[in-house]
């Protein structure tokens, strides 16, 4: 995540999740952790039995919340209010980490004179630009010093500020690359001035005092309708339990990362921890929930179009020319980020073997460029539009699981083809004969064009390979029985389908197929089926030296070519030659750390930036926090367990020398090593698209008025404006209460994987959404009985569930929100079917991110069930009517242009 890369360097959860029983307190929020991740969820309690603190922030009381010691109801979309107070309360209270904030964090920092806050300008960042949405951040940078020998060396630095001023073109932003803060903080090109006594009116500290002093108890009650005396019980324990002797932790999931402000959210919890101390320290840090077995994975070794395998960044046609040009930005800067030549080389290398080669650039004209936003949404509004001929799904099912289910089915139905790979016939295969616009009229079975192949896939018991999970571990799971029939999984089906196009294209001339014909596709084959080794994939992606034989680490890759490394910051998991991921010695025979136990990413550290865990001198803050520290005697740091996450040899006092790069530019008191500067960034002079510092901006549909700023919503949320995608205004009394969606623990994401099983059908029969009592009786609303939910995009029905777990909020002014909660498993197909909550949702997206905004936007409720066929459509079309929204009519088929993007 940008949230978490920005400020430390890399995107990943930052500690596992069995050091939480390590925790003396542990805040939960945006995730409902005990039915989400129970298994997880277990280190929770039993930091519980050990004496911590467990508190759950979230708008509904769940299991989590009645583990919980206090259970804070907030209103959805309001906790960058309920964080900044928190920061707000640290601040002025001098109850921050003085001596780590100091050494640790880029407090001292100096910014540039031009910029302003929001503050300043009601809302807005200095360098906004109205016309393109976007900010010029140049306001946003360090002031650096002058002397030469004060920065780092740049190999390149006409090419630097070449990159950097490209960085500013509109379809680079449109492409957001701060996606590759995810492993490798953005570059600095220079060392920022400091004020070491954190008094300069332009330090880092004094703009963050500033910042949120307007976050205060008060500000929490009217914005998120959260007492104060709750709030300052959260303040008081977090506060308590953290500094020199007790650490606190954070865990979040997707209820943070779905919203337009989603990294914001993250960043403000990230400031928090700095401040308190708890970064690199055991029972600290922030974890990141990732809520399937691979979604780690599949951000490292990317399913994202503006990503390479490690967080590289994809090329971009406006910026990238040459290898030269890719890597410029990053040449010389401090940090192990200024080694990205050596990471992209060797993974062309991986990818292309002998033919790349330093006179063809490595073969980096191979890699294709992209030239704006290609995102997931993005996608779908071109396949609308019939500017998509093809599309692959393999494990997803967007027409339920993702935001405006009949945005989603109306692309299905304007492509050619559609290949669909999962373990059951779901929705998003079978949309031609059971989407609910069959039903409407506005799509017609034998008028859509699309072609479906089905593929059966195998499940995770029927494949050998490894799945990467919360905690960036990679686990080696072998194939317990073969998959029936012609399931098959993904590692065989990719490769085969690539061994056929090579096939098919062998004595092709054509210039553009040469990169497929000169990847390395060479892969042991075993079995009847033909299975390829996942074993000798894996292998690949660690990567090997000049002798052939598998690297231990990042460290050994070279940028001259001899070198391989499939995802430099996988290399590592086959050092010595041994699949370190199918490592599985039990715990009761190693030390708590438990570091034989499968295998974490870089160089299987637990507890990522654990030099913070040692004074500046290395000595560690306190013996029962100890963690990492230096050895004087051995001349390297040591740990409890854990490899450091720091250059073993260098010692505390190390300084580096004028022209020093890379790793070499930071000093020995600098553990956020991924980061330019060596420091956790209170204040995001890059990384973030929306802004430095966190701000409180309302959901893109909200109930109340954005009591801080004149400003209402993120003003660069990402909207897509067409019929199919209608969005609700702020504060109107036509769609007057908010809906949040989430998991129950009896299904499974979109469902395919429970709703097809009578015992989970069975245990959850029905789609359901939860209502307070008084919501039930403000609407006519009985238990049990039936509600129709409307947003300007959708009509659904389900079964009413009265219940105080969800209560309504008092705002500014008195204002009563009422919050309805709304599971998201349901879809036509299987056993237990029902309407889908997503189908309610708009398309609007974090900057960041591309990621939808699902936990807050707006709707009406009404008893009964709803209508039928056309019906429906006239239904929303009153509503829209009424509210002042555009026609969302759609012709029948579907393709439309879209009307306009922001």
């Amino acid at each position: 995540m940008p949230g978490l890369g920005a400020s430390f360097g890399r995107g990943g959860a930052t500690n596992s999740q069995q050091d939480l029983m390590n925790s003396d307190c542990i805040v939960i929020e945006g995730s409902n952790m005990a039915e989400c991740h129970p298994v997880a969820f277990q280190w929770v309690t039993e930091a519980k039995a050990r004496g911590a603190k467990v508190i759950h922030v979230d708008p509904r009381f769940t299991r989590t919340s009645a583990i919980a010691d206090l259970h804070v109801p907030l209103r959805a979309g309001s906790d960058i209010v309920f964080l900044g107070a928190l920061i707000n309360h640290v601040l002025s209270n001098d109850l921050y980490f003085h001596d780590y904030v100091a050494a640790y964090t880029n407090a001292s920092s100096i910014i540039r004179e031009e910029y302003r806050d929001p503050e300043d300008l009601d809302g807005l960042f200095s360098g906004w630009d109205p016309d393109s949405r976007n900010y010029d951040q140049a306001s946003w940078q360090y002031e650096f010093e002058d002397s030469p020998d004060a920065g780092v060396a740049e190999d390149d630095p006409a090419g630097a500020a070449e990159q950097e001023r490209l960085s500013q073109h509109e379809q680079v932003k449109d492409a957001d690359q701060a996606h590759a803060s995810g492993s490798g903080g953005p570059p600095l090109h220079g060392r920022a001035k400091r004020d070491e006594t954190l008094q300069h009116p332009r330090c880092v500290f004094q703009i963050l005092k500033r910042h949120f002093a307007r976050y205060t108890p008060e500000m929490v009650a009217e914005v998120c309708g959260v007492e104060p005396e709750a709030f300052l019980k959260v303040a008081e324990w977090i506060t308590a339990n953290s500094g020199r002797e007790r650490t606190t932790a954070f865990v979040y999931s997707v209820g943070w990362t779905q919203h337009t402000v989603g990294a914001q959210y993250i960043r403000t919890a990230s400031i928090l921890q700095a401040l308190l101390g708890n970064m690199g320290r055991p029972g600290g840090g922030i974890l990141a929930l990732r809520g399937h077995a691979s979604i780690q994975g599949s951000t490292d070794i990317p399913t994202l179009y503006n990503l390479l395998p490690g967080y590289l960044p994809m090329p971009h046609a406006v910026q990238h020319q040459s290898l030269d040009d890719y890597c410029a930005d990053a040449a010389g800067t401090g940090g192990f980020w200024g080694n990205k030549r050596a990471y992209a080389v060797s993974l062309l290398k991986a990818w292309w073997g002998d033919a790349a080669q330093p006179e063809n650039d490595f073969c980096f004209d191979y890699v294709p460029k992209i030239t704006g936003d290609h995102s997931s949404y993005r996608t779908v509004a071109d396949m609308i539009e019939g500017k998509v001929a093809g599309y692959f799904l393999a494990g997803e099912n967007p027409t339920v699981g993702h935001a405006n289910g009949r945005m989603q089915r109306f692309g299905l139905a304007n492509l050619e083809w559609l290949v669909v790979r999962d373990l059951q016939m779901i929705e998003s295969a079978s949309f031609w004969q059971t989407a609910p616009e069959i039903e409407t009229g506005e799509l017609v079975t034998e008028q859509i064009p699309t072609e479906v192949f089905f593929i059966p896939a195998a499940s995770h018991v029927e494949k050998d390979g490894t799945f990467t999970q919360t905690q960036r571990m990679l686990q080696w799971r072998f194939k317990a029985i073969e998959p029936p029939g012609d399931c098959r999984s993904d590692l065989w089906f990719y490769y085969h389908l690539g061994r056929i196009l090579r096939e098919r294209l062998k004595d092709s001339t054509d210039p553009r197929d040469r990169p497929l014909l000169d990847l390395t596709w060479d892969y042991p084959l075993h079995g009847e089926t033909q299975d390829p080794s996942a074993d000798a994939v894996l292998r690949e992606i660690n990567g090997v030296g000049p002798d052939g034989r598998a690297l231990s680490g990042y460290l050994d890759l070279k940028d001259d070519g001899s070198t391989t490394s499939g995802c430099w910051i996988y290399s590592g998991v086959y050092a010595d030659e041994v699949n370190q991921a199918a490592r599985k010695r039990p715990g009761r025979e190693q030390g708590q750390v438990a570091s034989e136990w499968g295998w974490a990413w870089p160089y299987n550290r637990r507890i990522l930036y654990n030099r913070a865990s040692a004074d500046p001198d290395g000595k560690p803050w306190s013996e029962r926090k100890k963690y990492v520290w230096w050895d004087a005697g051995a001349g390297r740091w040591t740990s409890t367990g854990d490899n450091p996450d720091f250059e073993a040899t260098k010692p505390p006092d190390y300084v580096p020398p004028p022209g020093a790069k890379a790793q070499a530019a930071l000093s020995g008191q600098d553990p956020f090593v991924m980061q330019s500067d060596g420091k956790a960034w209170l204040f995001a002079p890059k990384g973030v698209v929306d802004g430095p510092l966190p701000t409180h901006y309302e959901p893109a549909e909200s109930p109340v008025e954005n009591a801080l700023y004149p400003v209402q919503g993120n003003p660069t949320t990402e909207h897509i404006q067409a019929p199919y995608n209608r969005e609700a205004p702020s504060t109107g009394d036509v769609f007057p209460y908010s809906v949040t969606t989430y998991r129950l623990t009896e299904h499974h994401t979109a469902g395919a994987m429970s709703r097809t099983l009578p015992y989970l059908s069975e245990l959850q029969p029905e789609f359901f959404v939860e209502v307070s009592p008084e919501l039930a009786a403000e609407r006519g609303l009985e238990n049990g009985g039936w509600a129709t939910v409307i947003s300007p995009r959708a009509a659904i029905e389900a079964r009413v569930l009265v219940t105080e777990r969800i209560r309504p909020l008092r705002t500014r002014g008195g204002q009563v929100v009422h919050q309805i909660g709304a599971p998201y498993h349901w879809g036509e197909v299987g056993i237990s079917t029902g309407d889908s909550a997503n189908d309610l949702l708009p398309v609007v997206m974090d900057p960041n991110t591309h990621i939808q905004e699902s936990k807050a936007s707006t709707v009406d409720i009404r008893p009964g069930r709803r209508p039928r066929g056309p019906e429906l459509t006239e239904l929303l079309e009153e509503y829209r009517h009424r509210a002042g929204i555009a026609s969302g009519r759609m012709p029948v088929g579907g393709r439309v242009a879209v009307e306009g993007t922001s």
